[in-house]
Order: C-alpha cells, then structure tokens, then sequence
C-alpha cells in the first residue's frame, strides 16, 4: 500500500476505533442515575450492561457473510450506520428502547469489530500486528471518552437520554469519513510453505476442528468478561466499597486511559519473545494486580490499582485482538477466525457483567466479588499459554493447515 494511502487508512482505523467502545462504557457512570430516576435494579441493570456484549457476539460470526455479500468495506459502513440508529434509538422516550438501542449497538459493534482485523491484514500484512495495537489504543480512548464524559454530557445537555443520544454524532462522523476514504480491494498475498499439519476440509466451520481456534476464544472472552465488568461495574463496586461517586468516576477513567499506553505497546513488546505466551500472562498479572488493590487493599492505593488494571487490561485486549491476525497468514482466514472467535468469546463475555448484577442483587460483599473475579484472571492466564504459541493457520487447496514455528 503506498505511503499516504497507509495513513489515510491508519487515520480511519483510529477514528472507527473510537465509536467501538463509548456505546459500552457511557452507560458505567449513569447506572446509579438510571436506578434512581427509572427505578432499574442491580438485576435490570446486569441485563443492561450485558445485552450489548452477548449480541456483540452473536452478531460477530455474521461479519463474514456480510463481508462476503456486500464487500468488507461496505459491510463495515452498514455497521457505523447501525450504530448511529442504536445510539440514537436507546435515548428516545418509548418502552424498551434503552434495551434495543443497546442491543443495536452490540450488534453493530460486533459487526465492526470482526471486520477492522481482516482489513488491516489485508492492507497492512507486514506491520498488521502492530497497526492492531493502533486499533485497540483507539478502543481505549473512546472508552475513556465514554466514561469521562457521559455525565458531564448528561449535565450539558439536560438528561441522560440527550446525553447518550450524543454519541451517534461521533458514529455518522466516522461513517462520513470512512465511506468518503475507505480502501478497495485487493489480491491476498501467496502463503508461505512451512512446516505444515494438514487438517481435512475448509472455511470458517472448520477452524473449530483445531484446539488453537478454541484457546483463542476462551482467551478472548475471559479476558474481554473482565473488560466488560470493569466498564459496567467497577464505579459501582468501589462506592460500594466507599469511595465516592465522583472518585470512582475518576478511578475508572484513570484505569482506562492508562489502557491506551499498553494497547499499543503491548505487541511491540510481544515481538521481543518467540511467542506471545509471555506476554499474555504477564498482561493479566497486571490486571490481577490492579483488581486486588482497588478492591481488597486500604482506599489510599487506589491510584496504582488503577494504573496496573488499565495497564493489564489495555495490553491484554490488544494482544488478543493481535493473536486473530497473528494466528492467521491470510485476510481470509484473519476475517474467518475473528469471526468465530470473538463470536464466541464474546458471548462468554456477555456472561460476567451479568454475573456481577446477580452477586450484588443476592448482597454478595466487595471480597467475594473480588475472589470470582480474580478466579476469571487465572483461567484467563491458562488459556492464554495455549493460545500464545507460534501457531498460524492456512489453507492451500481446499486443506486447513497448521503451521508450527
């Protein structure tokens, strides 16, 4: 791809990146709001935060198909459009419509987010790793943007219907932008001949066949449950555990915007290793770390909780969306394997924020929230010593192979 045209591509991978989160973490800081003023409970509000991720995954093995009908790029338009509606839709004053735009923003993130790795191996094969770390710190940054100013944009615009309704304005924008610069298309690269492992048959359906395929997905939805919890959950669980509205807000922005430094950093960091096995774990360390302190230590350790959560968690989510293009040595098979994979890992995502709502319906204490989730941490990390090896899959005349490095 040449110079200017790679930017203009990396430039637009930032801009859809940022609309991929706010949908999820805006919603975080008016969960008390909503409590209150539309008298929602713990259990409502853990159906609320998990819609969106549960069709997130449903939607995102469909990414292909759409893909494959209508073009990656103008699948990708179709879910910014679905997008804006879903934002637009949840802050309209009619029954279930919070419920059904989130659902529509799930969806549409779902959508999106399978489709950017298979386009970014197909424009960028060489660096794709690394330009998936560009992606994932965008994704970080809008959820920090999510956070920080939902309320302020509640306040600003006079009820929190307006200011989640304000949201699609950043979606049509990236919709206008990318639909006026997207790339066109272009022949997938010549596989490489390494050593192989030959599995019968081909297509999506059968990278189930391969145990790689399924240690991607558990890492992918232990790791994105975590992420979920913390954006849905995490100011409520420290108010719980007594700090204050505006001191949780903060504590959770700090956590996510120190996400950004280690979403890219984190696949330049991976490359100093023969594989990603290292790297994965030492991320959710990090994570565990954080977790234990904002929510098991004294209150004054807030701040480096903070930082080693988003440190953990943004570096964890760009390693993982990097193991679908890693794992992969064509566009094909990236956008097939993102499928499936975060198809899959995403509706076992959609499970935990749930499981948080039911924990503080049944008056579960801030300890043994905390054990569960630090318990979801260390199965993360087992997951990710299997998924972490120099595996790639292939498919060479009708034949899925595994290459081992």
């Amino acid at each position: 791809m040449p110079r200017r045209r790679a930017v203009v591509f990396l430039l637009l991978v930032v801009i859809v990146g940022l609309n991929l989160r706010p949908a999820l973490s805006s919603v975080a800081p008016l969960l008390p709001r909503l409590q209150d003023v539309a008298g929602i409970s713990a259990a409502a509000a853990g159906i609320l935060t998990t819609l969106p991720v549960l069709f997130l995954g449903i939607t995102a093995p469909l990414a292909p198909l759409l893909a494959q009908r209508i073009g990656s790029e103008r699948a990708l338009s179709a879910a910014l459009i679905l997008l804006a509606g879903g934002l637009i839709l949840r802050g309209l004053p009619l029954p279930g419509a919070l419920y059904l735009g989130s659902v529509f923003a799930g969806a549409a993130i779902g959508l999106a987010g399978t489709l950017l790795p298979a386009l970014v191996k197909r424009a960028l094969p060489g660096s794709a790793d690394l330009v998936t770390g560009l992606y994932t710190m965008a994704l970080c940054l809008g959820g920090a943007l999510g956070v920080g100013l939902s309320v302020p944009l509640t306040r600003l615009l006079g009820s929190w219907q307006a200011g989640l309704m304000s949201w699609s304005l950043l979606a049509l924008l990236a919709l206008v932008l990318w639909h006026g610069n997207m790339p066109s298309s272009r022949n997938e690269p010549a596989a490489g001949h390494e050593q192989t492992v030959h599995v019968q048959g081909s297509g999506a359906i059968h990278l189930l066949a391969r145990p790689l395929t399924w240690y991607v997905m558990l890492f992918m939805g232990l790791q994105s449950s975590m992420a979920y919890i913390v954006f849905g959950w995490l100011p409520t669980l420290l108010v719980e555990r007594g700090y204050s509205e505006a001191t949780a807000g903060w504590t959770m922005a700090t956590s996510i915007m120190c996400q950004v430094i280690f979403a890219l950093a984190a696949p330049w960091i991976a490359r100093f290793g023969r594989d990603q096995r290292l790297a994965l774990i030492g991320m959710q360390m990090l994570s565990a770390s954080g977790l234990a302190l904002l929510l098991l230590a004294p209150l004054t350790l807030k701040w480096p909780g903070a930082v080693l959560l988003g440190l953990g968690q943004g570096g964890g989510f760009s390693l993982a969306l990097s193991l679908l293009v890693l794992r992969t040595t064509t566009s094909k098979l990236a956008g097939q394997l993102s499928g499936l994979v975060q198809g899959g890992g995403y509706t076992i995502a959609s499970v935990g924020p749930f499981l948080v709502g039911l924990l503080l319906q049944a008056d579960a204490g801030i300890p043994r929230i905390a054990q569960v989730l630090l318990t979801i941490i260390a199965i993360c990390s087992c997951a990710a010593f299997f998924a972490g090896r120099n595996q790639r899959l292939d498919e060479q005349d009708g034949v899925l192979l595994v290459h081992r490095y």
